[in-house]
């Protein structure tokens, strides 16, 4: 809660500081800076749309998890630790990298030609991300339709279930036929047989489903027995797709100038109905259990000795920032130059993590009550990712009274959040195709953003289909995690050992004014040694055959999901080889540095940019340029 509330007070600085810089630059002329590309209409936009995508699906369905997980309370400190070595340094390496050149992370490369791969691996994670992240939307706005019923579809075991389905534990009678017991028989939560009670060190539990869960695997999902198992689509998820898309498509349809003005809803819901479901938890029986749960009592600081603690919280830091897809770098572009990107940073970062804590206080107090419902432990009914979502949730919300408001309430916000995180992916590979080709798509923007999201439509459609939820599965853990880890090494590697440390610094400062000594030291420590062996290690830990449920990954599948990797990272070495053949001169000084013959000095991109920075600025005479 301290780090939310830091966060809120660090938003209002922001605001102030973006009123004076407004009033400084006012007189540069023309509303934006930069004519071709555009700029953020206002700070506000800008903020929103950075807090909206780095606040996603994980902050509310895997962060709490993690946390009772990992030893309550204690979890922070590795969580905080891994948000300041790896988190932030990343996070603001990314913003300043993409405000300073104004392009997207493809063109931020030219300053390292030999490195532009890096840039290319991320918009490709970014599209494969985005056909899958998709799918997650559509299976939020099925079952926010699917709540306009009274009672809930899945509130009870209705027509559509089996025999396996039941609200309460199921008990057999394990009684021997020389006892004249022909078969064990099951009676509710009593056994009986010829008007006698089975003995009880014969009576034995056997495995049930609840509604929930045999209304998300055999209604929503249709799911099949595997990845081996295709079947027909399923047409109401594939019409859920489809209007996810449209709803993007009309979002981004005049890229930043239309989406910025989207993100004033999308990114401000989800935490009017966190605090709704929050004060509504806390009033139920059973929601103190759910909440010491999750950091309270449960808090052990001898988990701190576990890697898996220190490597899920690096995971958590790492996916929840978003740093390393490109999405960042894309929208920070579109900022001004002489916006103070650092502040923006910590700014988002702190109000990410502060969201996620703040999150699972509403989530752990309504699973305090379903516990309590169930009798059973929280243990036994909190769960992370899909079973979150879409199968405890849904399952704690129906035991609500008018439940199908929450219900509601809960889907329409996991839409929201998933849809402006959706916002920026999508910009990054309409970013980039307009900055690969300014003059024939400069005014083209709306046809970019409509074709991109029809063919992601299209690709996306073996991800609805009966077995989609185990592509779903193996494009997330493939897709989002190797790849990303190599992109952002190689990025700190090319910035701060090839394009030099000193120099990214200085740019830094022409941007954001000079700071002190003491203040780059910090910096200079994480992007040289910390954060890169951070990474180092935690790349040693991440990989987890894939999964889903008890349901085995068969041997094509795991080598399609290496095969995913390989596409996305193949472009690193193919692209430096190739700068470097093509490269005129020394190829050391074309290949890395940037330069030519033609063009001694810092380099062609820094050139071009110091170009640009001096025809824009309002103090021409500033012996910073």
């Amino acid at each position: 809660m301290c780090v939310f509330a830091l966060s809120v007070w660090l938003s209002v600085i922001q605001v102030k500081d973006d009123h004076e810089k407004q009033q400084q630059d006012s007189h540069v002329g023309g509303k934006d800076e930069n004519i071709d590309r555009g700029n953020w209409t206002n700070k506000r936009e800008y903020m929103l749309s950075m807090i909206g995508y780095a606040v996603g699906l994980g902050n509310v369905w895997r962060f709490p998890y993690l946390a009772y997980k990992n030893g309550g309370g204690a979890f922070l400190i590795p969580y905080v630790i891994m948000l300041a070595v790896a988190g932030i340094p990343l996070f603001f390496l990314e913003s300043s990298f993409g405000q300073f050149c104004s392009q997207g992370p493809v063109n931020v490369w030219r300053a390292l030609p030999v490195f532009q791969g890096v840039g290319v691996a991320m918009v490709l994670v970014s599209t494969l991300v985005g056909i899958y992240y998709n799918v997650i939307i559509a299976y939020s706005l099925y079952y926010m339709f699917a709540s306009f019923q009274s009672p809930l579809p899945w509130s009870d075991c209705f027509y559509w279930s089996n025999s396996n389905c039941s609200l309460t534990p199921r008990e057999v009678c394990n009684i021997t036929l020389a006892a004249n017991w022909s078969e064990p028989v099951i009676v509710a939560n009593m056994t009986l047989w010829e008007n006698e009670t089975c003995p009880k060190e014969n009576i034995i539990s056997i495995p049930v489903q609840s509604p929930s869960e045999q209304y998300w695997d055999l209604v929503a999902l249709q799911r099949s027995s595997g990845l081996d198992e295709t079947g027909p689509v399923v047409w109401h998820l594939a019409l859920c797709l489809l209007l996810g898309w449209l709803l993007i498509a009309a979002a981004l349809y005049k890229g930043i100038k239309s989406s910025g003005k989207v993100v004033y809803f999308t990114a401000t819901f989800p935490y009017v109905v966190l605090l709704i479901l929050l004060i509504r938890g806390v009033t139920l029986e059973g929601a103190r259990d759910g909440i010491e749960f999750y950091i309270g009592s449960q808090s052990n600081l001898t988990k701190l000795g576990e890697a898996e603690v220190w490597r899920d919280a690096a995971t958590q830091i790492f996916y929840s920032l978003s740093v390393a897809w490109g999405g960042v770098t894309a929208l920070s572009s579109y900022n001004k130059f002489h916006n103070n990107v650092f502040k923006d940073a910590l700014t988002v970062c702190l109000t990410n993590c502060g969201t996620s804590v703040f999150a699972g206080f509403a989530i752990f107090s309504i699973l305090g009550h379903m516990a309590h419902v169930y009798g059973k432990p929280v243990s036994e009914v909190a769960q992370a990712g899909f079973g979150l979502a879409f199968i405890a949730y849904p399952d704690a919300l129906s035991k609500l009274p008018i439940s199908p408001l929450w219900s509601i309430l809960f889907f329409f916000m996991l839409l929201t959040l998933g849809l402006d995180s959706q916002f920026a992916g999508i910009e990054v590979i309409s970013t980039c195709l307009q900055d690969a080709f300014p003059e024939r798509f400069k005014s083209k923007r709306s046809i970019i953003s409509v074709g991109t999201c029809a063919i992601l439509f299209l690709l996306g459609l073996p991800c609805v289909t009966q077995a989609g939820i185990y592509w779903v599965t193996l494009m997330d853990q493939f897709c989002a995690g190797f790849v990303l880890l190599i992109a952002a090494l190689l990025e700190l590697v090319g910035v701060f050992y090839f394009y030099g440390g000193n120099r990214f610094i200085k740019d830094i400062e022409m941007m954001i004014g000079t700071r002190s000594s003491l203040f780059w030291l910090w910096w200079r420590a994480c992007w040289f040694f910390i954060t890169p062996a951070v990474i180092l290690v935690w790349s040693l830990l991440t990989f987890r055959p894939p999964s889903y449920g008890t349901v085995q990954y068969p041997a094509w599948g795991v080598a399609l999901g290496w095969c995913m990797i390989a596409f996305c990272l193949i472009w690193i070495p193919l692209i430096a080889i190739w700068k470097i053949l093509c490269a005129q001169g020394n190829p050391w000084q074309v290949g890395v540095s940037g330069r030519d013959v033609s063009n001694p000095g810092p380099g062609k991109f820094r050139s071009k940019c110091m170009q640009y920075i001096k025809s824009n600025s309002p103090n021409t005479e500033d012996s910073r340029l």
